[in-house]
């Protein structure tokens, strides 16, 4: 299992306020996925630290499936012997597909709902720290009814050093890929091994947009599932993306915590997000802000 460096554990909304083990109050669903009529379209994205699936398969498929996203951006995704066929085995099970990642980008991995159409994909290796393992991004272009996004899945490293690098190395990613693909608008999922007052987390934040931060919903601790007590794993979204709300799964529909427990050593983040269909007026770019 991994865990945070120093710091303290991020707070809820003061709308909402944490209840025990950092859930908010508030267990309105999330939206339903859908496509507007203007074009933009909300989607459910789910970011999820698997342990190489050498825990309980099936209660973690069920946990995916009843959270019923659009987008599973997922770390620690099996890497080495036969790891494509395990890929195979998870996305059929929970009822998607591969997009990118894996071993090919060291753990990180996409899989989407068949909604999902996939423009481009990039997977990219860090530089490596004799001694420590080494980290990547998987990344890719989607589109969703008449809305475009960058989507990247990142695992950041247990060094403090290290990791705030590479939060800097994944702005700089995102920034080249929202100009390449002609679209302003990014989501990223991760395991970023830093809680929101560490100099990683905080990195991050200064071009993105912490999703719990941002709109509470269901619970606020990610590690551990038998004592939630630090928040270690998010989802960022760039400005002009509407966060309709984030948070652990807890009280969803179908999602059981006996699920949670077995199916690996994180609890999943889900958040609800709109899409808008066309770009931001000009010089609004919702671009992530450069390091």
């Amino acid at each position: 299992m991994n865990t945070a460096g120093t710091g303290g554990a991020g707070t809820a909304g003061a709308e909402h306020g944490p209840g025990p083990g950092g859930a908010a109050e508030d267990r309105t669903d999330l939206p339903a996925s859908r496509t507007e009529p203007d074009g933009s379209a909300v989607i459910r994205v789910l970011s999820y630290n698997i342990r190489s699936m050498r825990d309980d398969q099936e209660a973690l498929a069920r946990v995916i499936r009843a959270c019923a996203p659009d987008l599973v951006l997922i770390q620690e995704a099996p890497r080495f012997f036969r790891w494509r066929k395990a890929v195979a085995r998870l996305a059929r099970a929970a009822g998607l597909v591969y997009v990118t990642g894996g071993a090919t980008a060291t753990g990180p991995l996409i899989l989407s709902s068949l909604r999902a159409h996939v423009e481009r994909t990039e997977d990219i290796l860090l530089p490596l720290t004799p001694g420590l393992h080494r980290r990547g991004f998987a990344t890719a272009v989607l589109r969703f009814g008449g809305a475009r996004l960058v989507a990247a899945s990142c695992h950041l490293s247990l060094a403090a050093a290290e990791r705030t690098a590479q939060a800097g190395m994944l702005l700089e990613v995102l920034d080249r890929q929202t100009r390449e693909a002609g679209v302003p608008y990014a989501v990223v999922g991760g395991d970023l091994n830093d809680r929101p007052d560490g100099r990683a987390f905080r990195r991050l934040t200064g071009g993105l947009r912490d999703a719990w931060a941002e709109a509470p919903w269901g619970g606020e601790y990610t590690s551990t599932p038998a004592e939630p007590h630090q928040r270690i794993d998010a989802v960022l979204a760039t400005e002009g993306v509407e966060i309709l709300g984030c948070g652990v799964p807890l009280g969803l529909a179908g999602v059981r915590h006996a699920d949670l427990g077995a199916a690996t050593d994180h609890l999943p983040v889900l958040a609800a997000l709109r899409v808008p269909a066309a770009p931001p007026a000009a010089g609004r770019s919702g671009a992530p802000a450069r390091p």
